[in-house]
Formats: structure tokens, C-alpha cells, sequence
């Protein structure tokens, strides 16, 4: 926020009126939100405190202050009272009647805050109801027990990370000799309270040309689960950096003065512990993509601090987790993501924790690791699985249908069976369907797969599924729901989901649950070929018989749109040929097709673009882990087929290119691509489903060398 007395120098580039400083400016300029802060700034930023907002603060029994000393270490305290102890007689003034907490800082601080005119922060918080507004001020006058002070600026924050607490009435804190204790070092009750810690504030500040060092002073709530602040060691401390206002007031503080106090509350004992230090922003950590919900760390090291013992006059119990964190992470869970993106070409034990039936034809199996990974994945991707069916070890690939946010994966497989009820060459499917239960072990590997959702992309989506391609779209409809949440953004979507019946459609109460809680963003509707007499049309389903090019242009606004489909071939095909006749790029059509199809696109989204040497003749192809070296001709299929030939068992997926879950590197040699895939390649790698060995000018029998 914009202090008193700061240049014009200082609010450059904006106007001198900006309600942000340089630091919280270059922030925003960094992130790409500059433009739209400053005119959402100038509306909600006030220089003076609104009537909710100072009927607000006369009703809380505490505040959260602010502030730095006579050195420059800013520090953070909190004042206590009966509710009216904090008035305000003008929408610019302030009055505070509260002692200071025995042996806190402000104390000292206040000793010459009025003659110096010391600028102070405030947060007044509710943390029953999780409301928050905060006040950048300055002191005027202070006299037994009382604070006056001027407004300088005003504005309200949003409830996100807030744990509810309340005061407890009863009288279980008896009054107790306080004690005080000065700490250089994080000492073992320290350390216990900030690993249990799932509440902090901190305060920050930027001088000003006019002001004292103490001026400009912001105080945040920050707040996670458990475990949210590491403890690097005795004196270190990192911590996440979640999405917010896009304001920047602490960061935009840490720019110009890398400093920070930090307050941990024992919040049911009364104690307090007060620190400050000096702190770095990690902007490209890679510890950030480990932990959920982080946007950025920074980097707290403490130069001093101070316990204050049976200091707080109150109790405040715990009530719940603010939903904003149940979203985030733990840096123990953190590690076990970094550790899950180490292990993802290997294979991981996973328990069947749950089985539940999706419809007559297709069941959800439910999996957990055994050695603690969490899921680590982008929403439409798929696994590998692979498991000893009884005629050997059978490998795999199934699409994920949980979302990243989950703690478990979740797969959703069908039952392919024949009208009259046998089973066709469905091996693995029937081993899951009828063997697999609760309790029993599969082994995995991580999720990977190029057909995923962009959940923060502002162009409209359209999902389009068929049968059971539902499965991906699932996930990315779960994925999109749950990040609209913790950012305050859904990604418009439709979904057009189409099955035979009531009885073979899968998550219609789950994808309906979803279009109701997005409160209009994402919306369902459901197509059925041969729909049950029962079920009534614009309720059960919206559309008899298949997607159609009314269909779409009923319940698609006229826009440009990225569109996802995936199902068997014949409905791909179908569909992407009516997405292209309403005007839909081929480059914004992504899809994902089951068993061996591969779409065949009026344009180019191809991986591989450039000319490919044709296909040799004659070949010798060696497989090195399998000591297996055969002679190979054209017409003796793919890479892939000639290893199946010989007794190998290569994992695979899609066998169209499409999923990459047969990439194999490639140790000597060229091959050539039968059609187009759709996979990221390093140069040493090839996919063994659509590959042959190329020819070489000058070279009868081709040599092939794959790590296999």
C-alpha cells in the first residue's frame, strides 16, 4: 500500500495517487495483473475507513498490530479488550483502549510513536466467521492505555486460509505469573509451535522520503494445515506463498525491505512467540512445485525473538479448517510428492482401498500407495498398471477419473462383454471386474499422457465423451471445479456426455453435483441412444439418440473454443468431423481415442512434422535387456508387434501413438512412424506401437538396437 509522504518517485510508473508502492507495483508487473490491480486498487482502497468497516472493528475483543522499533525490525502483536475498545469517531480516525500484552514490544514502541508520528498497521479480524479488514495508519497521540490514530488507508480482505476459532467463556484461563524470554535461536517449545502451527501473522514495511523507518506498515494473516511453515533450522523457516488478492502488500514490502516479524499464538495456553528477522522471496524454487498450492515460497531467518508466557487474557478455540486450506499442502506431503515424481518410471505398490460401481458395465477402483506417495498428475492423464492375471504378469494403461487434488487415483474401467454375456479378449478388465477386491495389491506408475486440461486458460471448453471416454473428462471437470474454488475462477465448460442408457452411463450424479456447485460455470448435459421408458426427457437426459450438429449449436454459444473428446473410434471420428464443420480449429480439438485408432484430422496436430525416411526392407532388430537379436522384414508389423512375436511383453496403452506408454529408448539406429503421434520424443526415444526400422541409403539390412 501507499504510505504518507512518499514521492512521486516512488509510485513511478503510475500516477503519484496509486494506491500501491513501487515494490507491490513491480510484483504485480511481474505476474501480469498490474493494469487490472490498479483500477480494481483505486476502487476498493480507500483513504478513509467506510461506516461497515468502523462498526466492524467496534465489535472485535482483539487486533492485530503491526509495527517496527527504533532498530527497524518489524514486529507483530495483538491487543485484547471487551468489544467497544476500539472506536472510531471519523471515517480518518481511530481509537485504541488496550494495554499491552506484559512484556510485548509495542509497549517500547509506543513510548515515542506519537512524537514521531509512527505509521502502524492494523488487521481486525473475526475468526468465527473468518471476516477481515485492514487499516494502514499512523499514531497521533497516545495517553494511559489509549491510542489515537489517522487512517490512511482502508480496504477489506477475503476469508481465504482462515481457521475459525472461538472464545471460550469459561474461565479454564486462570490469571498466571507471565513470564518473558529472549530467543536467538528457535528453541525446542518453538519448534514444537510452529510445526503444530496452522495460523501466523506478519508483519512488513517500506520506509518513506518524509517518515520515520518504522512507517508504512502492513500486518497479514497467513494461514494452512499443519505443517504448512518447514523449519529449515534453528533459525530458518520457509514458507508458501498461496493465491491471493494479487494485492502484494507483504511481498510488495519484502521487495523494498527484506525484513519480517512473525507472531505464533498457542492459542488454547496463552503464549505467544514474537520473531523477527530478515527474509528472501524464492521465486523459482523447485521445492514450490511439490507443495500444493503453492504459487511461490519465501524464506524467513531469524535474527531475534521473544517468548511472552501466560500473556494472553483469552482463549480461542479451534472450530474448522478454512476450505481454502484443505486445498493446500504439508511440506511432509510435499516431499512425498517430490519423491513420487523421483519414483514415476518405477513401478509403486497400491492398495484397492475402495470398489464402487459407476454403472451396470463399468466399476471405480480406488488406489492408495502403500509407501506413502500422493498423486502427482495432470487431470486427463492415465497410469500404468499391471498385475499377475494368472497367465502371467498383463500390463495395462487406464485413464485416471480422480482429480490432482485427490489423495488417492482413481480408475474407472468397463466390462466389455458380448450381447450374450461372454467375455471378449477383455483379460484384464475381467481380472479387475472379478478378482480384484478390497484390500488386495496392484502394482503402478506414475500418470503421464499429453491429453490433459488447462484448468486456468480463459477459453471456453466443450467436453464431448462417448460411452466410456467419459473417464478423463471426468477428472478435468473435477480438476476444473476444485481450482475455480481455490482461485475464484472457473474456466466456462459444457459437457454433452453420450451412452446407450441410464443403466451404462457412468458419474451422473457426480458430473450433475459438479454443474451445481459451479454455480452456472460448467454445465452437463446428457445424450442417450436408447434411454429406459422411465426416464423423462430434460431431466434425465437432454437429447434422444446421438450428438448431432443441432446439438451442439443449441448448447454452444457462438465463440471460439477449445474442445476435448475422447471415445471409441467410430464416435471420435464422428465428432470431430461435426466440431470442424461449426468453424472449430483442428488445432483446438484434442482428443483421446481407446484400443488401436488413430483420429484422422483435416489438419496437423502431429508431433513429428518432419520428413521421416521410409520404411527398410530388411532389418536386424536387437532388444538388449531381453539378449534377443531376430531378423525382421517389412510387413512383420510394428516394433511393438515383432517384440510380442518373439515372447516379450513391452507395456503399452493405446497402440495409436496417442499415450506414450510404450516409449522405449533407442540405442542404435532409425526408425520410421507408420502414423502420425502425438507424444513429446527425445531424440533417443521411440514408440514402439507405430514404429518400424527405417531404411538408410546404401544399406540393405537395416540394425536396430531398443533398451528392451
Amino acid at each position: 500500500m501507499s504510505k504518507p509522504g512518499e514521492s512521486e518517485e516512488n509510485n513511478s510508473p503510475s500516477s503519484p495517487f496509486s494506491p500501491f508502492h513501487r515494490g507491490e507495483q513491480a510484483i504485480q508487473t511481474r505476474l501480469g495483473v498490474r493494469d487490472n490491480m490498479e483500477r480494481f486498487g483505486r476502487k476498493v482502497i480507500r483513504d478513509h475507513m467506510p461506516d461497515q468497516h468502523r462498526d466492524f472493528f467496534n465489535q472485535l475483543p482483539y487486533v492485530f498490530i503491526g509495527y517496527a522499533d527504533n532498530a527497524g525490525w518489524p514486529w507483530a502483536s495483538i491487543l485484547v479488550g471487551e468489544p467497544g475498545f476500539m472506536v472510531s469517531d471519523s471515517p480518518t480516525r481511530l481509537s485504541i483502549k488496550a494495554q499491552s500484552l506484559t512484556g510485548d514490544k509495542l509497549e517500547e514502541f509506543l513510548v515515542h510513536a506519537a512524537a514521531d508520528q509512527s505509521a502502524i498497521g492494523l488487521l481486525g479480524i473475526e475468526l468465527e466467521t473468518r471476516r477481515r479488514n485492514r487499516l494502514s495508519a499512523h499514531v497521533t497521540a497516545t495517553s494511559n492505555g489509549s491510542i489515537e490514530l489517522k487512517i490512511n488507508q482502508s480496504f477489506g480482505n477475503c476469508p481465504q486460509y482462515i481457521q475459525t476459532r472461538h472464545i471460550q467463556t469459561d474461565d479454564t484461563l486462570q490469571p498466571i505469573s507471565s513470564t518473558q524470554k529472549n530467543i536467538n535461536e528457535f528453541d525446542a517449545e518453538a519448534l514444537a509451535l510452529i510445526q503444530g502451527a496452522d495460523t501466523f501473522f506478519v508483519s512488513s514495511y517500506v520506509a518513506t522520503n518524509r517518515l520515520q523507518a518504522s512507517s508504512g506498515v502492513d500486518v497479514s494473516h497467513r494461514g494452512g494445515r499443519p505443517g504448512f511453515v518447514r523449519i529449515d533450522d534453528v533459525n530458518t523457516l520457509t514458507i508458501p506463498d498461496y493465491l491471493g488478492n494479487f494485492h502484494f502488500n507483504t511481498l510488495g514490502n519484502f521487495l523494498e525491505n527484506p525484513k519480517a516479524g512473525l507472531m505464533f499464538i498457542d492459542f488454547e495456553n496463552g503464549h505467544i512467540l514474537t520473531l523477527t528477522g530478515t527474509v528472501e522471496i524464492l521465486w523459482d524454487s523447485p521445492d514450490t512445485t511439490h507443495f500444493k498450492g503453492a504459487e511461490r515460497l519465501w524464506r524467513f531467518r531469524l535474527d531475534h525473538g521473544r517468548w511472552l508466557k501466560n500473556v494472553l487474557p483469552i482463549k480461542l478455540a479451534f472450530g474448522e479448517y478454512s476450505p481454502n486450506s484443505t486445498l493446500t499442502g504439508t511440506w511432509v506431503e510435499a516431499e512425498q510428492i517430490k519423491q513420487s515424481a523421483q519414483l514415476r518410471d518405477r513401478w509403486m505398490p497400491y492398495e484397492v482401498v475402495e470398489i464402487i460401481e459407476e454403472s451396470s458395465a463399468t466399476k471405480s477402483f480406488y488406489l492408495k500407495s502403500l509407501n506413502g506417495q500422493l498423486p502427482n498428475f495432470d487431470a486427463g492423464q492415465f497410469l500404468t498398471l499391471r498385475a499377475d492375471i494368472g497367465s502371467g504378469l498383463v500390463t495395462r494403461t487406464y485413464t485416471v477419473s480422480s482429480a490432482p487434488a485427490d489423495e488417492f487415483y482413481r480408475i474407472s474401467v468397463k466390462h466389455e462383454q458380448r450381447s450374450d454375456g461372454t467375455i471378449p479378449d477383455g483379460e484384464f478388465s475381467s481380472f479387475l471386474h472379478q478378482k480384484i477386491i478390497p484390500g488386495d495389491t496392484l502394482e503402478i506408475k506414475a500418470p503421464t499422457g499429453c491429453f490433459f486440461y488447462d484448468a486456468a486458460s480463459t477459453r471456453p471448453a466443450v467436453f464431448i465423451s462417448g460411452g466410456i471416454g467419459i473417464t478423463p473428462l471426468v477428472s478435468m471437470a473435477r480438476h476444473a471445479l476444485i481450482e475455480g474454488f481455490r482461485t475464484r475462477y472457473i474456466r466456462p465448460l459444457t459437457l454433452i456426455c453420450a451412452a446407450h442408457n441410464h443403466a451404462q452411463r457412468a458419474f451422473f450424479d457426480e458430473l450433475n453435483d459438479i454443474a451445481e456447485k459451479s454455480a452456472g460455470a460448467i454445465r452437463v448435459f446428457w445424450v442417450l441412444s436408447n434411454p429406459e421408458p422411465n426416464l423423462l426427457a430434460g431431466i434425465d437426459f437432454q437429447q434422444r439418440g446421438r450428438v448431432s450438429k443441432d446439438l451442439l449449436q443449441t448448447v454452444l454459444p457462438i465463440d471460439d473454443y477449445d474442445a476435448y473428446v475422447c471415445g471409441p473410434k467410430g464416435f471420435m471420428q464422428f465428432v470431430y468431423e461435426l466440431l470442424r464443420s461449426l468453424g472449430i480449429n483442428d488445432q483446438r480439438i484434442y482428443a483421446e481415442s481407446f484400443g488401436p485408432a488413430s483420429l484422422q484430422r483435416s489438419g496437423d496436430l502431429a508431433t513429428l512434422t518432419e520428413e521421416q525416411a521410409p520404411v527398410a526392407d530388411q532389418a536386424v532388430v536387437e532388444f538388449t535387456e531381453s539378449k534377443v537379436e531376430q531378423a525382421w522384414s517389412k510387413g512383420a508389423g510394428t516394433l511393438l508387434e515383432f517384440a510380442e512375436k518373439h515372447g516379450l511383453k513391452p507395456e503399452y496403452g493405446c497402440r495409436s501413438g496417442q499415450c506414450g506408454a510404450c516409449k522405449t529408448t533407442l540405442l542404435s539406429g532409425e526408425v520410421s512412424y507408420t502414423q502420425t503421434v502425438s507424444v513429446d520424443l527425445a531424440s533417443d526415444e521411440v514408440l514402439l506401437c507405430c514404429a518400424e526400422p527405417a531404411a538408410a541409403e546404401g544399406e540393405e539390412v537395416m540394425r536396430i538396437s531398443l533398451q528392451l
